[in-house]
């Protein structure tokens, strides 16, 4: 039996335009608009480490974003020090999926695994949008897709994905995790422990739950509309985000405000029935509860750990951090 993962923290992110379908002039290039900032490149340092603690017992946690510049190299030598101080990494929890269908990564990419690529009943994305809306694709898609009608067929969260990802490489920018395998080759290189808080779910009727899927409805309009509202105006935010990663500035960080369409686009496909139906609709909350259980134990048995979070997890007042700070630990944020 094969296995899929669910990297449940890592989805993605949007920004979009209003638009005449019908315009006669050549419409106006939402990336081009947006992007005045220059996206870095070259060696770059990341930002800075938190550290919780409590007593000498300490979690250096680093803070990954998504998307970050895609010709940036990024210097991990603090990283590395760190990594060959402590006694355990602890990376970003995740989910694991027992089926007979596949390897996968992305929570959005579950659609394709379940072979529901396509919208039921033979469905087109006319035939399931508000014309508004549909109008707003058709634009964007001509800018960063072409004329190819072949994705009309997909899904709104695949449709969008696709789009989303198109126009961030124009932009300069990736999706791509260009943190995780240098920590995993630190970690390897130090003989360091690794642990991925992990929950494990068995499907015992994969065939029965792929028809399932394939038929089944998505509640995914809102986040096919905030994918596009990010691609038509927080272009240019999320490349000032993602320089502000690469230079270090995490005052920036904070300060920038942070809009993601990925909750909505995580909802669309935890709370389907057939997700519910088979102990995937809490998945979020078990994720959560898996990583800080997990995060404890490492404050309590390590002298010192090193941590890889989403960034949003140690910014938000309801995140993971703030979660260990509410239970008695103590977090700095880089000097």
């Amino acid at each position: 039996m094969r296995v899929f993962v669910l990297a449940f923290a890592t989805l993605w992110a949007t920004p979009a335009a209003l638009a005449q379908e019908n315009a006669t002039a050549d419409p106006v290039d939402p990336v081009e608009q947006q992007l005045e900032t220059v996206v870095v490149s070259g060696i770059q340092p990341g930002p800075g480490l938190w550290r919780v603690f409590k007593g000498d017992h300490e979690m250096w946690v680093l803070g990954t974003l998504a998307p970050l510049p895609k010709r940036m190299d990024w210097a991990a030598d603090e990283t590395r020090l760190v990594i060959r101080q402590s006694q355990e990494v602890l990376l970003s929890p995740t989910g694991k999926l027992g089926t007979n269908i596949g390897f996968f990564r992305g929570l959005t990419l579950l659609p394709s695994a379940m072979g529901a690529r396509k919208n039921p009943d033979k469905q087109k994305l006319a035939d399931l949008l508000p014309a508004e809306l549909y109008a707003r694709w058709r634009l964007l898609k001509r800018q960063y897709l072409g004329r190819s009608n072949r994705i009309e067929k997909r899904r709104p969260l695949l449709a969008a994905n696709k789009l989303f990802e198109k126009a961030l490489s124009r932009s300069g920018l990736t999706t791509k995790n260009l943190v995780e395998p240098e920590v995993r080759r630190a970690a390897k290189r130090a003989k360091v422990t690794v642990t991925v808080p992990m929950i494990e779910i068995m499907i015992e009727d994969p065939k029965q739950a792929i028809k399932d899927f394939a038929a089944s409805e998505l509640a995914d309009i809102e986040c096919f509309e905030q994918t596009l509202d990010r691609l038509e105006t927080d272009l240019g935010t999320m490349v000032e985000r993602a320089n502000a990663w690469a230079v270090g500035d995490v005052q920036e960080l904070q300060a920038l405000p942070f809009v993601d369409q990925r909750r909505s686009c995580a909802d669309a496909l935890l709370n389907a029935s057939v997700m519910q139906d088979r102990g995937l609709g809490d998945l979020r909350t078990r994720l959560a509860n898996e990583w800080l259980t997990a995060a404890e134990t490492a404050l309590t048995n390590n002298t010192s750990t090193f941590a890889v979070l989403p960034i949003e997890q140690i910014l938000k007042s309801d995140g993971y951090i703030a979660t260990l700070r509410d239970r008695g630990y103590t977090v700095e944020p880089p000097k």
